[in-house]
């Protein structure tokens, strides 16, 4: 399909070109748009239908949003921003550079540039900044047959009409209904004797996390959102929620391998860039393993004396470093889906402790077995070894699944409490335990 589009565009052929590509879904239009030179994206783009090309406009990489702004005139853009809801137009605005934002502007009527101000102006991780205010709201004095009539009448340019929010005269929030309990209710029937009361909602400065969490809890596709005062401002939809999801989950895993957050595309991100978001953290690990180094420098008779004790360390480290990354990704991630709460910082390290004890156990006895009987090593250097392989699993394994929790309770992230960090502090650790061992047991 998309060859045949090209060779269309090629031939001069727009005709045909636009109803091949009407054909298509507008995702895979503007993946399409992604893969061509400027030049034939823009003629693609132009022979769009202009509530498609609104459409394609919204999945398009930011960078393509701002060169096709940059490249229509005021008309075009005023026919793109007339057909975008509004929580899109403004997950694209907060994203342009000021000359764009005043031009996009300059095309809207002064209501929408209203509501656009209104919404910028929200903090960037509020439900205030990603909801969308295309929804239908109904009366509870409406009988059934008069709230469908309302939803034909408006429901055409809303981002949904699965559920209606019945409010009152100053705009408070009374009560929710879904369209399928309309629809089987009788045409005489009340809206208030069907409506949902007390219905489940966020605040316009509720973050993120809170709303990833109450949609994964309720399994709802939309969620009103409130002022202060209970007043209905908006409603923050699934699509928009998958996205925050999808976003948390991505800084998630960039902070725990010891990265500052980043949201733009690998491939398209300056190698400056990249550096930068890196060093900081990898700079701090640095520093912090040169209390590794001192404790080897510490005990640097013990291994002249014993040289063999030299060749465990790795293994130590490793183990170490490896169990207590384990605890704290499980403890990271219960974290976020709420299935653990700070409170359960005592629940948490007594299943470790259970945990470690009985990981400690298996691994360390195997260990014995290995470089006792299978290695010939001294029997005394061999418990020294094993002994300290279980503690400092046991250290490491609470260690990591405590201190995520200890961030929490001090409001900060706890994924930057991941493998990086900790194993740092596991090394430090076992070495001290390998140590602390030898001298007593080996009598050095």
């Amino acid at each position: 399909m998309k060859e045949l589009i090209l060779n269309l565009i090629d031939n001069g052929n727009y005709s045909e070109a636009r109803k091949r590509l009407i054909e298509m879904n507008e995702v895979d239009i503007a993946q399409f748009l992604e893969e061509l030179d400027k030049e034939k994206l823009m003629i693609i783009f132009r022979i769009l239908p202009k509530e498609i090309a609104a459409g394609v406009f919204s999945y398009v990489p930011y960078e393509l949003q701002e060169y096709i702004i940059d490249s229509i005139t005021d008309k075009e853009i005023k026919n793109i921003i007339d057909e975008l809801f509004l929580d899109d137009t403004i997950d694209f605005l907060e994203e342009m550079p000021s000359n764009i934002v005043k031009r996009v502007l300059k095309t809207t009527d002064e209501e929408t540039r209203k509501l656009i101000n209104q919404f910028l102006k929200y903090p960037e991780d509020s439900a205030g900044s990603i909801m969308t205010i295309e929804y239908v709201d109904l009366k509870k004095e409406m009988t059934v047959k008069q709230a469908l009539d309302h939803i034909k009448e408006t429901g055409v340019d809303k981002e949904t009409i699965d559920t209606c929010y019945v409010l009152d005269s100053n705009r408070i929030l009374e009560g929710i209904i879904s369209i399928r309990k309309l629809i089987l209710s009788d045409d005489t029937t009340l809206v208030q004797d069907i409506m949902k009361t007390d219905p489940i909602y966020i605040n316009t400065h509720d973050d993120h996390e809170k709303i990833a969490s109450l949609f994964k809890k309720y399994d709802f596709i939309s969620m009103p959102v409130v002022d202060n005062e209970r007043r209905l401002v908006g409603i923050v939809t699934i699509d928009d929620v998958v996205d925050i999801i999808d976003q948390e989950n991505t800084e998630d895993f960039q902070k725990m391998a010891a990265m500052h957050p980043s949201d733009e595309e690998y491939l398209k991100a300056n190698p400056l860039v990249l550096a930068r978001h890196r060093i900081t953290w990898l700079l701090i690990l640095m520093v912090s393993a040169t209390f590794t180094g001192n404790i080897i420098i510490k005990f640097n008779e013990v291994l002249q004396s014993v040289v063999v004790l030299a060749s465990f360390i790795p293994m130590l480290m490793d183990t170490g470093g490896y169990s207590g990354s384990q605890s704290s990704t499980l403890i990271i991630r219960g974290l976020a889906l709420g299935e653990i709460r700070t409170r359960d910082i005592f629940r948490v390290i007594w299943k470790e402790m259970q945990v470690s004890f009985i990981v400690g156990l298996v691994l360390s006895s195997l260990n014995f077995v290995r470089i006792y009987f299978l290695k010939k090593i001294d029997l005394y250097v061999s418990l020294t070894v094993c002994i300290t392989l279980f503690f400092t699993i046991m250290l490491a394994k609470i260690i990591g699944g405590t201190l995520p929790i200890l961030a929490k309770q001090l409001k900060l992230d706890p994924a930057i409490m991941a493998s990086p960090l900790i194993t740092t502090i596991v090394d430090a650790a076992a070495l001290t335990i390998y140590f602390s061992l030898a001298t007593l047991i080996l009598h050095i």
